[in-house]
């Protein structure tokens, strides 16, 4: 059982590291399929993806990305005066999830905002979308219920306006080009 797990993720990353072009057809079994939120939706994913669950689009709400792999970070920004630790799933799990096949993202914000990044950010900077940051639970408030985020202090090319231009928060939506 341990043995096809490996497998999965490692033709799974295999298939992340093309691009997310090789998406369809690699994620037959149920565990892959999209449920119907059952709470509030909190990011619609549309564009060329290949699993959907409502009109065409994949929407998820909370409890089904905290499904996904989780992760943490810590990391300094530019909006907050010390490190902030972020948590939540990784922009390359939830591509995974709906079978992305595309190499741009336009990502939306509550109030319109939108910025494009490529899909190779999500493959090769573990950008994160954070539900969580400092450990509570993000409001519109407080740049949720969804915050795209680099791991700034990973790397220094992240440390840039370029990288820090597509930290989005108050993600709503992600379209897939």
């Amino acid at each position: 059982m341990f043995k096809p797990r490996i497998q999965r993720r490692h033709w799974l990353g295999c298939a992340i590291a093309t691009g997310l072009t090789l998406m369809a057809g690699l994620h037959n079994s149920p565990a892959w399929a999209l449920d119907a939120p059952q709470g509030r939706v909190i990011l619609t994913v549309s564009g060329k993806i290949g699993q959907t669950n409502r009109d065409g689009k994949a929407v998820f709400d909370l409890t089904m990305l905290q499904k996904l792999p989780q992760h943490t970070f810590t990391t300094q920004t530019p909006w907050e005066p010390k490190p902030v630790k972020f948590s939540g799933p990784r922009l390359k799990d939830v591509l995974t999830a709906v079978k992305a096949t595309g190499s741009q993202l336009t990502a939306v914000a509550l109030n319109d905002y939108k910025i494009s990044l490529p899909v190779t950010d999500a493959t090769q900077f573990g950008v994160m979308l954070a539900y969580r940051m400092n450990d509570e639970v993000l409001s519109v408030r407080t740049k949720g219920p969804l915050f795209v985020i680099y791991p700034f202090d990973s790397q220094a090319e992240l440390k840039s306006a370029k990288y820090y231009e597509r930290s989005i928060w108050q993600l709503k939506a992600i379209d897939v080009q």
